[in-house]
This record gives C-alpha cells, structure tokens and sequence, in this order.
C-alpha cells in the first residue's frame, strides 16, 4: 500500500514534471523559429506574420529580449482574456463548448470539496477501525469511510452528503444543459449561410431497372418536394482513387526531400532501395525512381477518375440533396419520405468538412452487421485487457504482495525505489497501455460506417469511456484490491471476502491520486509543450518544404480530439463523485486537474487547433449522460459499500438517489435534447425570410452545386450532379423520367413521351 510518503514522492515528480514542461514552453514559444507551432491558428488565419523575415540572423532564431523571459508566465492571462461571444467566432461553437466541460467540473467539485472537508474529512478521521485490522493501510485511509467502525451512526453524515453531492451535481447539470442548448440554437440562428443548412443526406436509394440512382433522386424528390427541391449530388465509391492520390502525394513529399537533398550537395545522386520502408530491395536513383512512380500513379489516377465518372458501378444508393430554403431541408430531414421507413432515408447532411466519404461508400445494408461485429469485438477487447491492468495493479501494491510473498522483500528494500514504483510507476505504465487504444476504437468507429467525422469521434468517445470505466476505474479497483488484501483472501472464510472489498474499494484513492497526477497533472502541462509537433514542423520544415504551402502543411495542427480528451475529463467526473463520499481526499487532486486544464486548453484552441469541423456542439447530451452515469454508478457503489459495513438500515433511503438521478435525466432528456436533434421550424422560417429580404437575388444554386462533390474530383469538371429544373423556376409540372414499367408520374414525361395514367398511382412517388 502506498503510504504518505510514496504519494508525496509521486506529487513532487509529477508537479516537478508539470513545471519543467511550463517552463519549458514558455521559454520556446518566445523563440521565432517556433511561432509557427505554437500559434499556428493565426497564421491558418492570416492574422500573423512570421518574425523570420526581419531582424538579424540570430534574431530571426533566438529572442534577445530579456523582458520577456521576465513574463514567461503571462500566457495564462492572456488565455483567459478573450470573452466566450469572441472565442465562438473564432474557434467555434464546438471549441467553446468543449471548455465548459472543464468549468462544469469546477463549479461541481469546488462547493463539493469544501464542504467534504468542512465535515467528512473530521468524521473519517477521528476513528481508530484501520488501527485494529489486520488490512494494509495507510495514513491517507484514515480519512475515508473504511476508518468509519461497522454499524457506525456516523455513516449518516455519508447518507446526507450523497443527497447534498446529488442535488448540487443536477442542478449544475441543468443550468448547463439550457445554457448550452441556448447557445446552440443561438449559433444556429446567427451562424452565416453554409451548405449542411439546406442539403439533407438520403441513403439507401432503392434499385430501379430504367433509371440510375442520379434520375431516380431527381424524379423522387421533384415529385415528393417539387416547390422546394433545387439540386443533388449523388455519392460515388472514390475509396480507391482516393488511396491513389494519398500514395502519390506521399512519392510527391519524398521527390521534394530528395531534390532538396541534392540540390545541397550535387557532388552525388540521393539512392534509395525499393522494398519495405527502403531497407531492404534494389538500390535505385531517389529522384527517377519517384518521379516514375508519380507518373504511374498520375495515369492510374486518371483511369480510375473515368472509370468512376463513365460506370454506374461506382455510383452507390445515396446522395446529398439540397433545397431552395432551410424550411424545406428541415421538413424532409426530420419526416419519413417513403411507406417503407427503410427506403429513402434522410438526415442533416454534415457539413463538407465533416463528411467521411469512405463510410457512404458502404453499403446500407451491411451497416447493421458491422456494428454487431464491433460491439463483440469491443467485448472482447474490453475484458481481455483486464490482463496487463492486473499486472499494472501489482506494481501498485508492493507491500501487500510482500505481506503473502516475503521471498521477494529482498528484491525491493530500498525506500526511495519503492516509493518511486508505488508513486509514480502505476500510473504512468497505466498510461502507456492506453497510448494506442484510442486509435483501435478510431478504426472500430470507421468500420462501423458512421457518415460524418463528428459521429466518428462521438462513437469513439463512448466506447473509450466504456472501456476506461470497466478497465481503468473497475478493473482497477478488483484487481488492486485482490493484491491489495491477498493475504487476507488467502486466509479468510469465503463470506468474510465481500467485507474485505467493500473495507478496500475507498482505499483504492491513493492509486487514483497518483494516476490523476500523471495522467492530469504532468499530461496536461505536456499537451502545451507539443514536443511531438515541435520536433516534427522542424524536420518536415528543412528537408521537405519548398513553398509557403508547403509550409501551411507543415504547420498544420489538427483538431481538438474530442473521441481522446472528453473521455478522459469524464474519467475525472466519475472518480470525483465516486471518492467525494468515500475518500474526500481526491478532490483536490481532481480540482488542480480541471483548473489547469482549463487553461491549458483555452490557450490551445485560442493559438493552436484548428477545427477540422462545426457541429454546433452536437456532442453535448453524450456529455451530460455520462456525468449523469459516473453519478448513479457513484450511487450504486456507496449503497454497496454501507450494506458491507452494517449500515444497511440507510439502504431504502439510499435507493431513492439513483431513481431520482434517473427521472432528472429523462427529464433533462425530454426538455433540451430536442435542440441537438431537431432544427424548430419556427427558426428556419425566419433566417429564410431575412436572407431573401438581404439578399433577393443570391444564386443559391451556384452555390450548392459542388458544396458537396468528392474531394478528390474538386477542380474536376462532373456534370453528374447537375439538376433538371432551372435557377428561380417554380414550375416542376412536368417530372423527365426513363421508367417503361407501369409505375411511372402523373404527367406526361418530356424524356420518355408516355400518357400519364388515368388514375393517379401513388407509387409513382414512393416506391417501396
């Protein structure tokens, strides 16, 4: 068990750590040579120029101004300068949002803590029950509920604070919830036009025999929504040209490298070998064998880009409709357009940026059972990692397995290596097997088929949050506490164990703490480093950049990461309303996490991320559901703790908690989810009525016509997606259609030549 001692070693490694990492970026980001990684925002923008291009040589690389070593510190300041209406217009919605996750935690925690340590804190500690067990504990235990004697009725002081914990966590929750569905609608009705505002997405296009999916969703929707429908673009499978123009953009970076190589020193040709990663296979000339291979690769590009555009084969059972109003969008996004509610779906279109155009490139059909492939595979995957958790617990608990295995005392005697393993190995081995999952559950989400990037990373969010719930916060508790109290199991009746575990869940805190400070503490201060991106804008800026594009590239410093970094705050939110009953003495811990994050944060989505995308904040309900589950699991684990401890007279008081949490969330659900499903009618009326009123003569079809074209044919002429009717005509009387089967529109057709029926067929306009 780790003592005092251990977690004060581990505090000052890692608060040591965190203020190496500070002083570190406060002295590089004054550097000019680095402007470019560290305030890459404003450059993306053109709001700031590079310092390289005036001053002497050395001042071009190294800041000679000593005052501003002086003021190292006032980034901090200087992030929390900027009011939220500001932030929102120049990072987005999304990016706003997402800090209030961090502020939310504050306003839950700070009122929390003060009054746990006002009164839990005194009831825990002025007990002497660890003093006579046989448990491993340590000094940090005597403030948790496991000092508190069985049948104790102090446990009643634990009762009330739930209750008080409960109360003040919904009621932050709420005022949050309407606040940012406020914000939301706000953003919405102020935003300026964008394509996703009138285009829905339509999926699964069922198969007709007389025309392509192209005629098929111009005839549908000119008769289901002929005074509205203004154009489409049907979805083509460019998986294929799209891996060629990545591989050929690639050969493009390595010819740049080698030119550049040789353009420094032309006494010799750069080589290259042909195999895997060039390690191994015939040594060539670098520049010729590239250059060939772009060139084989232009002409595959070419070939695939007609093939594409000239077979129907590439064309899939989708397409991106638009309409002359956002009224007109809202109604068939939000209606079912067909007697078969599995035929013509519609949804909002994400916006261009946000489409993943691999997932519609899979077939609707197939949707339902990739996702039963992943959710066995997330089972699995799951669980099986519970393996190197348990290892990772065992390095936690040094004393307890030396207390059943004294053999290996003579392995671990020296205190400041014992102290060093239980303080801060835990943590950060617990981190390093966590490095790669993010990237697997990516790649689960993707499989999956989900259409835009948004619901990608809000997939892969979920199912991290699932996964460090079972693995990191159960799996730990289990597997630490059966190390933890080993010796005890192994020399205990079968129905003294539940006893044990309930006595040592609450002691689980001091790993926790010590897993907050790696993983918050030292983590978050490394984030504002960017040692990775430092390191690699310097290498990609000498040996590949040519022109201030090129540049850009280099520079480019991704989105926030919402499928890593929420999961990760949400950790926190469970662990503190876990302990806040049980061991106060995390809170703390947990509270420096959220305020320095904070900060951290806002200064990196002021000067640094770009967002790849807008949803408006779309994530929020996922946000909200999740600290509504770390509070009812919080629940749920204090009920089982006290029946351990003979207090299972509170039980019935206790069960009320959960069942009111749950009736708050369906009421949270009920009363402002809407906002982030639904676009109110109300709203699109009134931006349609001020923007013809602004603009009477905006050309809305230029402006959609290619808002929603593959990104590998922009700048290619595709003509595919041009619509029948004309700029301005609301006349679409006559419905153009190829059918020679009976089903066919209730006019005659100027394609086709055909009478129109005597009695109208209703399928004509819903086939099923």
């Amino acid at each position: 068990m780790a003592t005092l001692s251990d977690i004060g070693v581990a505090a000052a490694i890692n608060i040591l750590s965190a203020c190496v990492f500070l002083i570190a970026f406060a002295i590089l980001r004054i550097q000019p040579v680095n402007d470019r990684v560290y305030f890459p925002k404003w450059y993306l923008k053109g709001l700031r120029s590079s310092p390289l291009h005036s001053g002497t040589i050395v001042n071009k690389f190294v800041n000679l101004d000593f005052c501003a070593y002086l003021k190292f510190l006032n980034w901090m300041p200087a992030a929390l300068q900027m009011p939220e209406p500001e932030l929102i217009d120049h990072a987005g919605l999304d990016s706003a949002v997402y800090l209030r996750i961090y502020l939310i935690g504050l306003k839950i925690f700070v009122p929390i803590a003060f009054i746990a340590f006002s009164v839990m804190v005194p009831v825990n500690w002025t007990n002497h029950t660890l003093e006579h067990t046989n448990l491993t504990y340590s000094d940090l235990d005597k403030l948790s509920i496991s000092n508190v004697p069985l049948g104790s009725q102090r446990f009643w002081t634990h009762l009330v604070m739930a209750y008080i914990f409960t109360f003040w966590t919904c009621y932050v929750l709420k005022r949050e919830y309407e606040i940012v569905a406020s914000m939301r609608l706000h953003f919405l009705a102020s935003v300026g036009r964008r394509p996703d505002q009138f285009t829905v997405l339509v999926r699964n296009v069922p198969p007709d025999p007389d025309e392509s999916v192209s005629e098929l969703v111009e005839h549908f929707f000119m008769v289901n929504h002929q005074d509205h429908y203004l154009t489409h673009q049907v979805v083509y499978n460019a998986n294929k040209l799209t891996k060629l123009v990545n591989e050929k953009k690639k050969k493009q970076n390595w010819l740049d490298y080698y030119q550049l190589k040789y353009t420094r020193n032309q006494s010799k040709r750069p080589t290259s070998k042909t195999g895997f990663l060039g390690l191994c296979g015939k040594t060539v000339d670098a520049i010729d064998f590239n250059n060939s291979e772009i060139e084989r690769l232009s002409k595959e590009i070419s070939d695939e880009r007609t093939n594409i555009v000239g077979s129907t084969k590439y064309i899939m059972p989708a397409a991106f409709v638009s309409f002359r109003t956002r009224w007109a969008a809202a109604v068939c996004a939000q209606t079912q357009q067909a007697r078969n509610p599995t035929l013509w779906l519609t949804e909002w279109a994400p916006e261009p940026r946000d489409v993943y155009w691999d997932s519609l490139a899979i077939p609707y059909v197939s949707l339902s059972i990739r996702r039963l492939i992943v959710a066995v595979a997330f089972f699995f995957l799951t669980f099986f990692f519970m393996i190197p958790i348990a290892f990772v617990q065992s390095l936690a608990n040094i004393e307890g397995i030396e207390k059943a295995l004294p053999f290996l005392k003579s392995l671990i005697e020296t205190k400041a290596v014992k102290s060093f393993i239980q303080g801060f190995l835990p943590g950060i081995a617990l981190k390093i097997f966590l490095i790669f999952l993010p990237s697997i559950l990516m790649q689960m989400s993707k499989f999956e088929g989900f259409s835009s990037i948004s619901a990608l990373e809000r997939r892969s969010a979920t199912r991290y949050y699932m996964f460090q719930f079972v693995n990191v916060f159960l799996g730990s508790i289990i597997t630490g506490t059966a190390f933890q109290q080993l010796n005890n199991f192994m020399h205990q009746s079968a129905n003294e164990i539940p006893k044990t575990v309930g006595v040592s869940i609450p002691m689980k805190a001091t790993f926790f703490i010590t897993y907050i400070m790696v993983d918050g503490w030292a983590g978050v201060a490394g984030e504002i480093l960017r040692l990775k991106p430092l390191i690699f804008f310097h290498l990609k800026n000498f040996f590949l950049v040519k022109t201030e594009k090129d540049r850009e590239e280099a520079m480019d410093p991704g989105s926030l990461g919402f499928n890593t970094g929420e999961p990760q705050i949400q950790l926190y939110f469970l662990l503190g309303l876990v302990y806040a009953v049980v061991s106060p003495i995390l809170l703390p811990f947990i509270i420096v996490f959220f305020g320095l994050a904070y900060v951290v944060y806002r200064h990196q989505i002021i000067n640094v991320y770009n967002q790849e995308y807008e949803s408006a904040a779309a994530f929020w309900p996922d946000v909200h559901g999740r600290v509504i589950t770390a509070l009812i699991v919080s629940q749920l684990l204090l009920m089982g703790l006290l029946s351990t401890k003979g207090a299972s007279h509170s039980t019935p008081l206790l069960i009320t908690l959960p069942i009111l949490t749950i009736w708050f969330r369906f009421f949270c659900k009920g009363r402002y989810e809407p906002a982030f499903v639904r676009y109110p009618l109300q709203e699109t009326v009134r931006k349609d009525t001020l923007e013809r009123t602004r603009e009477p003569n905006f050309n809305l079809k230029e402006y959609l016509q290619s808002a929603y074209i593959h990104p590998v044919f922009k700048g290619e002429e595709d003509s595919d997606s041009d619509a029948a009717s004309e700029d301005g005509e609301l006349e679409p009387s006559l419905v153009p259609t190829k059918r020679q089967s009976r089903f066919n529109t209730p006019l005659p057709s100027k394609r086709s030549g055909s009478s129109p029926p005597l009695l109208f067929d209703f399928d004509a306009t819903t086939r099923v």
